[in-house]
């Protein structure tokens, strides 16, 4: 059996951006640079999400195991975000290109975010 990784384009950006929407922009802005409402309750800052790329290499595996949960952050007590287990999705896993090239599976609605986020790159 062959694994094949997805391109990150063929990944839904919209869907991605409509879920962060509805699931992040309260902490990290509508446009991702970490200025939003729930910023100042939270111990520390929202991270810039603009900058993700800043050193040249989009962290897909980083990023996705801060979305769905598997990278607990001590700003928020516990998983970050605290909904991430919503994400799991129902359907079968998806690949997208992490560290080196290697596959990195994620459900639907991680790569959908993990998509979007990429797009937003500054």
């Amino acid at each position: 059996m062959t694994l094949t990784t997805l391109p990150a384009e063929a990944q839904n950006a919209e869907a991605g951006r409509l879920l962060y929407r509805d699931f992040c922009a309260a902490c990290h802005g509508a446009t991702g640079r970490g200025d939003g409402v729930m910023g100042p309750v939270l111990t520390l800052p929202p991270a810039d999400l603009t900058r993700l790329a800043a050193d040249g290499a989009f962290p897909v595996l980083r990023t996705a195991e801060q979305i769905d949960g598997r990278r607990p952050m001590a700003a928020h007590g516990g998983d970050m975000p605290i909904f991430g287990r919503w994400f799991e999705g129902d359907g079968p896993d998806v690949a997208l290109p992490g560290p080196g090239g290697q596959p990195v599976l994620m459900s639907r609605p991680v790569a959908d975010l993990v998509t979007y986020l990429q797009s937003i790159q500054s």
